[in-house]
């Protein structure tokens, strides 16, 4: 395993006055009133679907929901926007890219 498989895609987006941020490499999406908001929003809902996948009540589903990908749509948003930045592109703040950490250790865990 390379230390880039224990990193998740996210990028986040402003609309209007509210932050959108995605998880492309589970589907995941959170929306909140600033760009620190909704990117503490989105880790704790990637430690919470992490938890329930490998732990909690939906461990039988475990390898379905750890392959589950954002569809099409969120995925080419994610690469634009890399694309836009690369080229010096987006500079004004509104478009964030950041890889957050997979928790080694999921929320509520208890050693046994």
């Amino acid at each position: 395993m390379k230390p880039n498989d224990l990193l998740l895609r996210c990028y986040a987006n402003k609309n209007g006055d509210q932050w959108q941020a995605f998880c492309i490499d589970f589907g995941l999406a959170a929306q909140g009133d600033s760009f620190d908001e909704v990117k503490g929003k989105l880790n704790l809902m990637v430690k919470e679907y992490l938890y329930d996948a490998l732990y909690g009540e939906d461990k039988a589903f475990a390898e379905q929901l750890l392959k589950r990908k954002a569809p099409f749509k969120q995925i080419a948003t994610y690469y634009f926007i890399l694309a836009m930045k690369r080229f010096g592109i987006f500079k004004n703040g509104l478009h964030r890219l950041f890889k957050d950490p997979i928790p080694l250790v999921p929320k509520n865990y208890v050693h046994g």
